[in-house]
């Protein structure tokens, strides 16, 4: 520590991170939360970044406040540039709140294929990893839905046996959309088993349809299974009804 950081309060990222409790602080006098704001956002130090991004896991009242303060918490850490994709990327594989503004940050400074990267790399560490709040998996696997890369389709499969039905369904989909013929039998497995609640299933039947996927030898399970608008046809493909 210098002579400087004596008569300051510490080294700059130090600092940042003393003012998290006034960045996180939910009551009392709003100016103490935006003053911290402001601080960090002229401090040039990837902790600035870490302290900032965790504005973005509290609520505020009025919400026309909250709204506020995390635009302008969003394009301070934006000037951050390319130094605060690091901070980002680490808040987005540990922290399961605000995925989708962690993901509209690098929307901003990496290229489509770079977020995609991130977010395969945040559903690996999802899949082999517990957590209480199904939110983050569904915000990341509605973001790689519809996407044409390899990457995706490999690490999205495990989350068909996920413990949240949110989770399955959102998975489905974006199984779905990359007509993956390895999830095949895995969504069949799901279709079919006696636990799987009927919501799942119906998105179960609509998956196997915009995939193409037959359903080969489960007819027998599959057919007492269909509901409106959905049907097989001869050669086994779930269809939709006209």
């Amino acid at each position: 520590m210098g002579l400087f950081d004596i008569f300051t309060g510490g080294s700059g990222p130090e600092k940042a991170l003393k003012l998290k409790p006034k960045v996180t602080q939910k009551y009392g006098d709003p100016n103490t939360r935006q003053k911290a704001i402001q601080q960090l956002g002229e401090m040039k130090f990837p902790e600035a970044v870490s302290v900032l991004l965790a504005r973005f896991t509290i609520t505020v009242d009025p919400l026309t406040t909250d709204a506020d303060e995390k635009e302008h918490t969003f394009e301070l850490i934006k000037s951050f540039g390319k130094d605060a994709v690091p901070p980002i990327t680490e808040f987005l594989t540990k922290t399961e709140q605000a995925t989708s503004w962690a993901l509209r940050l690098l929307g901003e400074l990496l290229t489509e294929d770079e977020v995609t990267g991130a977010c395969v790399n945040a559903l690996q560490h999802l899949s082999a990893t517990y957590t209480k709040n199904p939110e983050k998996k569904v915000v990341l696997l509605h973001h790689v839905t519809g996407r044409q890369d390899a990457r995706i389709a490999p690490v999205v499969l495990p989350f068909l046996e996920d413990m949240s039905d949110d989770v399955k369904i959102a998975a489905l989909k974006a199984l779905a959309s990359f007509k993956y013929e390895p999830a095949r039998e895995p969504m069949l497995k799901l279709l079919t088993a006696e636990e799987t609640a009927r919501r799942v299933q119906t998105s179960a039947l609509a998956a196997l349809a915009d995939a193409g996927f037959t359903v080969g030898a489960s007819r027998a399970k599959v057919e007492p299974l269909l509901v409106e608008p959905f049907a097989l046809d001869k050669e086994g493909h779930v269809q939709r009804r006209a």
